[in-house]
């Protein structure tokens, strides 16, 4: 049953884009993503931009490799308030009988510049799949 939510999840992350009106401006977004002090193996975050906080522009994903993220090419974040959700995984294959997950996804928000940054996310060794 996880896998298949999981499944669900990053299917819906990959076409995101696409859907919000996207029209190729942002700036590109990088940095680390640690768990208990360890590099991340693998794994995507989701950047919603956050209505509520007066940011209209673009939601974007990036992927995750041993502890470095990026945003797409020409798929970056215009600044602003950020919902974020980090999915973290072992860098396995997922399988009925292996759980890949790291940490249940991770949730926060941030508030970024408006041109090209870094942002490094620090998971806790005990999440509680939020954060302030």
């Amino acid at each position: 049953m996880k896998r298949a939510v999981l499944a669900i999840i990053f299917s819906a992350l990959a076409v995101l884009p696409a859907g919000c009106g996207w029209d190729g401006h942002g700036h590109e977004l990088r940095g680390r993503v640690t768990y208990g002090g360890q590099p991340v193996p693998a794994g995507r975050i989701l950047f919603e931009p956050d209505a509520n906080q007066g940011n209209d522009g673009p939601g974007t994903v990036a992927d995750i490799s041993q502890g470095q993220f990026r945003t797409r090419p020409g798929k970056g974040v215009t600044g602003g308030s950020y919902r974020v959700t980090v999915f973290g995984t072992d860098g396995t294959t997922a399988t009925e009988t292996h759980d890949n997950s790291l940490f249940p996804p991770f949730r926060t928000t941030i508030d970024l510049p408006a041109d090209q940054t870094v942002y490094n996310f620090e998971i806790p060794a005990n999440p509680r799949g939020t954060a302030p």
